[in-house]
């Protein structure tokens, strides 16, 4: 059996070691683009990747391949359905980096509220009067619009809550009420009722195509001028133009986003100049913690499934006619 793992993109040193403990030979592309990776993964039997994805090329390029790893819990970038054509799983992991992404939607919303990226460079420009001007504002005891409650929005909304002590607002199709009312949350009736409520709107949601551009210029219209907008989950979620449009009209008050519609912000893009937007290059889920357990459990989760056990297989119909 051929056992050459193809890893897209860099993975915390403890998945190469892993990989080899397994019999694998781990091996990193010399490049993310796909005609690269279509060209070095003809011998893999695994291929693990991140923010690249894997395309159907490269999958029809690769005779050998059993398994796709995803690095993470998203797969939109990868062609599932084709995989499941031709009988490969693909596995991902949905809990790895849960708390870092939670974390990291924290920070955000201090940084946008108390302005720390301007406020940093005033500093470095000895300009001690920005306190005068800046309009600065705490957390505490504001509301926090949840949207979306999975793993992610239910570790945001218990943070919020335990140390700022929000009023947690949710907006979800798959929260039950009386678990809301267990850990003192409310239930939105709308996302257009929660959008006009709330102080703060953090989204937590897969990108389908129902949820896409889901905030757009209506939508930012419906917030509270003095909001702020929160995005570590996908960014096609979010129109960027109309948030550019909304944050230089004062629309709303700050956005902080990790994720955006592509991966690569052209250098025009209308977001990258507006001083109100806290912006980060997809790091949520990027700590030294977070990536150590991504890599650890997607190795596992590869080895598991050459080994005969579905674990965290995001397209099941493939197993029983996978490639053996």
């Amino acid at each position: 059996m051929n056992n050459v793992c193809l890893i897209v993109q860099p993975i915390h040193p403890v998945g190469a070691e892993l990989l080899r403990a397994a019999g694998f030979e781990p091996r990193l592309a010399t490049g993310a683009d796909m005609p690269i990776v279509a060209q070095e993964a003809r011998d893999a039997s695994a291929i693990i990747t991140r923010s690249a994805g894997l395309n159907a090329s490269v999958m029809d390029a690769a005779p050998s391949l059993r398994v796709i790893g995803s690095h993470g819990v998203g797969v939109n970038a990868i062609a599932v359905d084709h995989a499941t054509a031709l009988g490969i799983p693909v596995v991902n992991t949905p809990e790895a980096n849960r708390l870092s992404v939670a974390e990291h939607t924290i920070a955000l919303m201090l940084a946008a509220a108390k302005q720390i990226v301007a406020a940093d460079m005033a500093a470095r420009k000895v300009d001690f009067d920005f306190k005068y001007n800046a309009p600065l504002s705490d957390i505490s005891r504001k509301v926090l619009g949840v949207v979306g409650f999975g793993g992610i929005g239910r570790r945001v909304a218990a943070m919020a809550k335990a140390g700022f002590n929000m009023d947690v607002l949710v907006a979800s199709k798959s929260a039950k009420p009386e678990e809301l009312r267990e850990f003192g949350y409310r239930q939105a009736e709308s996302l257009d009722a929660l959008l006009s409520q709330a102080d703060i709107v953090s989204l937590h949601l897969p990108l389908l195509a129902q949820s896409e551009h889901m905030i757009g210029a209506r939508e930012l219209r419906l917030m509270k001028r003095g909001a702020i907008l929160i995005n570590t989950a996908r960014g096609n979620l979010i129109d960027e133009v109309a948030l550019a449009d909304a944050l230089s009209a004062g629309t709303i008050a700050a956005a902080g986003l990790d994720v955006f519609e592509s991966e690569r912000m052209r250098a025009d893009h209308p977001l990258l100049k507006a001083r109100n937007a806290v912006l980060t290059p997809h790091i949520a889920g990027s700590s030294e913690e977070a990536l150590k357990r991504t890599a650890t459990q997607l190795v596992e989760r590869i080895v598991a499934v050459l080994g005969g056990t579905p674990m965290d297989v995001v397209n099941p119909a493939v197993w029983d006619s996978r490639r053996r």
